[in-house]
């Protein structure tokens, strides 16, 4: 494992203002995810997860502090270069799959690929390759609404691996789904992060879960802790 990490929290902080005043939600976080380390982000409701992940995930700009993707200040790019970091750089996984539904599996998975610029020829073997890790190989050309849960959710982890970004980003990626395939849905997610070496952090409220990843942090008064 590298020790220079591929995305780093600096110091950031978030506050929003509303007619009630201001809420500080982040107060000089710090957080560093180094190549082949998965993170298990664990805090109540109202802490402050999501915007904690919007931030790595650079579709937020902090009120202070800098994101760090790569040693590059992604607060110093302009739009577009964000914009290319999310697209190639970094994948995200939602609780909600969010798949496109007039479109197959398949077709979810090459999307992203076109969109980085690869030909549909190109993109088809990786998608197919990508399904047939997670067990899609005989749904690939199902449309959503005839998959489950479960296999909704293995096509939307396929889809934020599909550009081979260095980051994973997942906001209760499980937290959708029953027990049972909630735990095999992880499996296969931490297998694939793992396989690929992948820097992720995973914000979970299963203790098991996260208890399966490498560390686990907390937020406590706007800043990440070890939990």
């Amino acid at each position: 494992m590298s020790d220079a990490p591929v995305l780093e929290l600096r110091g950031v902080a978030r506050r929003y203002r509303s007619g009630a005043g201001v809420l500080e939600v982040l107060a000089g976080a710090d957080l560093a995810l180094r190549p082949g380390e998965i993170v298990a982000l664990v805090a109540p409701s109202g802490a402050g997860k999501s915007t904690l992940l919007h931030l790595a995930g650079l579709l937020e700009k902090p009120d202070g502090g800098q994101v760090l993707f790569a040693g590059r200040d992604a607060g110093a790019l302009g739009d577009a270069e964000r914009t290319a970091i999310r697209r190639d750089g970094i994948g995200f996984v939602y609780q909600f799959h969010h798949l496109l539904g007039e479109f197959t599996a398949l077709e979810n998975v090459v999307l992203p690929q076109m969109i980085a610029g690869c030909s549909r020829a190109e993109a088809e073997p990786r998608a197919k390759a990508l399904l047939q890790s997670f067990g899609l190989g005989a749904r690939a050309h199902h449309y959503p609404g005839k998959l489950s849960g479960g296999e909704q959710q293995r096509v939307a982890i396929a889809r934020a691996m599909a550009n081979a970004p260095k980051v994973l980003l997942a906001d209760e990626p499980t937290g959708n789904l029953d027990v049972h395939t909630a735990a095999s849905v992880f499996e296969e997610l931490l297998a694939r992060v793992r396989e690929q070496g992948l820097a992720a952090l995973i914000a979970t409220h299963n203790p098991e879960l996260a208890a399966r990843m490498d560390r686990t942090v907390t937020l406590a008064e706007g800043r990440v802790v070890a939990a």
